[in-house]
């Protein structure tokens, strides 16, 4: 089939009209009234702290259920506020195009992760890096007076300017200092080799205010730290470097942690051994019970009943792989003579497990665990700096993941992890696994499948996907001089919603004039639709939505009053204007065997068990044509083969 018939070309903007009130956990408007709300208004501009966490799940910390030790987090939603129904995209690039731009990830150059290897490669919003219709959160808080400095994953471009290549902003310079950061150590790529530094001396794999750097090497910068305690130390340089000026600061921490390789140094890489043995199910349902106990959701909520489980994988189509496979995708099914798809993956349960591989698999998750509350730590000591300096009181500190857990398996996706999981339990192996191998590139280590399920509890699904555990994260926000805990605000927000948050608290002027029209010869489209004028730029305005005044306690209503919806990977969701109604689309084998847009009612099941498309169809309709509207709206394109990131 032409590529024509499978895209929407953009015709407007629409991304401010396909935004979501959505209602979650069976809150209410009544849950998000502040017990002890912070002051109604601003004294002065404050600084503003953002911490990322990387591919943390939804319950990994403790404010949010999980029994990993996190008391630094906890004491921040002590004195902050839980957003118990926030979402990000579906993988990190995606997530930090939209954090860095304001807006829908498609119109900035993340339309996927990286630039595509399918037909659309080269089509304008797949660049793979933030091209230069966006506008930059730093640079508008620059402008508006403050300091901007980020330490950690960048994972939007790689290429710096030199003076040999003066070019324009968004099309060779890539690094951070290119987007407004006056200062910045920035991973380029979005996985460390080795969390320990060990890079070679021609590594392109980190920069420092715009010029690769070698950490690991003799004299540079990072030699000889572990990353998470490194990052924490730099940025708290960058802060002290200007400290008493009178500026305030807009301070990024885009830590690499939890991501894989699982790595962590001592007292946290023994801190958890035995605390895992119990296995997959016992885990969860402790922390299903905690979130219960601290209000997280409903005493009545029922999660998502896990993964049914597959001993073997399920086959591929017969034309798998080759030139005359139609393969089921978002916008053609088997009615249409699509029904194409690739093979299922093994995901087994605790009790199928041999005892080596329930070894194995337990220490996995005592490092990701010793990863999370080092994290916690280096917050801890991050947050304790500011105060130290008298900064605390007047700094806005929000914290949250990039998206949902990380369920990359420990093998091929489609392959019985058994072999390496039994290797990886031998003695001799055992012994190292989570330590510093002092190689450029650490033993490969992912805690697989089942544990991301559980870190997504009590949500379905995982990172790379639009269940609510593959978008919906942990968010935890403190105002400045909030003494206390506010009520947990239940409504939809999304990342897109802190970039306008951040400017509106810092007072940042956003660009307003019109960009002028420049229609397209070919398909008569004006291709400035939309855009506002920047820096002698056309650009995507920001289009999410400020929650200040809900985080000052002077409203309690949703911030978003239309549909939102998203896709990644060929895969889609949409929510309905009243929060009530998702439609989902994920592809055979992982979604519906015939291809069908499954459809949920989040305000009885936000765990999505009950898939209600059959008896709701003019429902599903209308959410689905709200959804080809966005596609249009953004320039999205649906692939031929919808195929995850793994």
């Amino acid at each position: 089939m032409p590529l024509r018939r499978h895209r929407f070309r953009k015709t407007a903007l629409g991304l401010v009209a396909l935004s979501l009130a959505l209602q979650g956990c069976g809150g209410s408007d009544d849950d998000t009234v502040a017990t002890t709300p912070p002051p109604a208004t601003l004294a002065k501009r404050p600084n503003i702290l953002f911490i990322m966490a990387d591919d943390l799940g939804y319950s990994d910390v403790g404010a949010f259920g999980g029994e990993i030790s996190t008391p630094h987090l906890d004491a921040l939603a002590a004195s902050g506020r839980l957003l118990t129904n926030h979402h990000t995209g579906t993988v990190c690039a995606i997530t930090r195009s939209m954090l860095i731009s304001g807006t829908d990830h498609h119109l900035v150059g993340e339309g996927t992760m990286g630039a595509p290897n399918d037909e659309r490669r080269g089509l304008p919003g797949y660049e793979g890096y933030l091209n230069d219709r966006s506008l930059s959160v730093a640079q508008l808080l620059k402008d508006a007076g403050y300091h901007t400095y980020m330490a950690g994953k960048w994972h939007l471009g790689s290429n710096i300017a030199t003076p040999a290549t003066p070019v324009p902003l968004g099309t060779a310079g890539h690094t951070p200092d290119q987007w407004g950061f006056e200062k910045s150590f920035a991973l380029m790529g979005g996985a460390a080799s080795n969390h320990y530094f060990h890079e070679t001396a021609t590594s392109k794999n980190y920069t420092e205010n715009g010029a690769y750097i070698q950490p690991g090497q003799p004299g540079q910068p990072g030699t000889g730290s572990y990353s998470t305690d490194f990052y924490t130390q730099r940025l708290i340089s960058y802060i002290d470097a200007n400290k008493g000026d009178g500026k305030p600061f807009f301070a990024y921490a885009a830590y690499t942690s939890p991501h894989w390789p699982l790595q962590v140094p001592e007292p946290w890489l023994s801190k958890y051994k035995g605390r895992y043995d119990a296995g997959y199910e016992a885990i969860r349902a402790a922390r299903i019970a905690k979130q219960k106990q601290l209000g997280i959701i409903p005493q009545d909520f029922t999660p998502y009943a896990t993964d049914p489980e597959t001993l073997t994988s399920s086959p591929a189509s017969a034309n798998n792989g080759t030139a005359s496979a139609k393969y089921i995708n978002a916008v053609n099914g088997p009615a249409d003579g699509y029904v194409d798809h690739g093979a299922g993956r093994v995901s087994k349960k605790w009790d199928s497990l041999t005892a080596l591989e329930k070894k194995a698999q337990a220490r996995y998750m005592e490092i990701y665990a010793g990863m999370v509350e080092n994290l916690d730590h280096n917050i801890g000591v991050l947050i304790q700096h500011l105060k130290d300096i008298g900064e605390y009181e007047n700094t806005l500190i929000v914290f949250q993941s990039d998206n949902g857990a990380e369920g990359w398996p420990i093998a091929s996706a489609s392959t019985d992890p058994k072999a390496t999981d039994e290797a990886n339990a031998a003695d001799a192996v055992y012994a190292t696994l989570g330590t510093d191998n002092g190689l450029t590139s650490a033993k490969r280590l992912q805690y697989g499948i089942r544990w991301a399920e559980v870190s997504a509890t009590p949500f379905r699904q995982t990172k790379g996907h639009f269940g609510e555990g593959g978008v919906g994260t942990p968010l935890i926000v403190r105002m400045p001089h909030q003494a206390k805990a506010a009520g947990n605000f239940t409504s939809f927000t999304h990342i897109v919603d802190l970039t306008a948050t951040f400017l509106d608290a810092g007072q940042a002027k956003l660009p307003t004039e019109a960009a002028p029209p420049s229609i397209n010869a070919i398909t008569g489209v004006d291709q400035n639709k939309g855009k506002v004028v920047y820096d002698s730029r056309y650009v995507y305005p920001v289009t999410g939505q400020s929650l200040l005044q809900v985080l000052l306690g002077n409203s309690s209503a949703s911030v978003r009053k239309a549909p939102f919806a998203d896709e990644s990977y060929g895969r889609a969701y949409v929510t309905s204007t009243d929060g009530k109604w998702k439609a989902l689309w994920t592809e055979p084998p992982h979604g519906p065997a015939d291809g069908h847009w499954q459809l949920y009612d989040l305000t009885k099941d936000r765990g999505e068990n009950n898939d209600l498309s059959a008896t709701n169809p003019d429902v599903l309709k209308g959410l689905v044509t709200d959804w080809k509207t966005y596609m249009t709206s953004v320039g999205g394109v649906e692939p031929l083969r919808p195929v995850g990131y793994y």
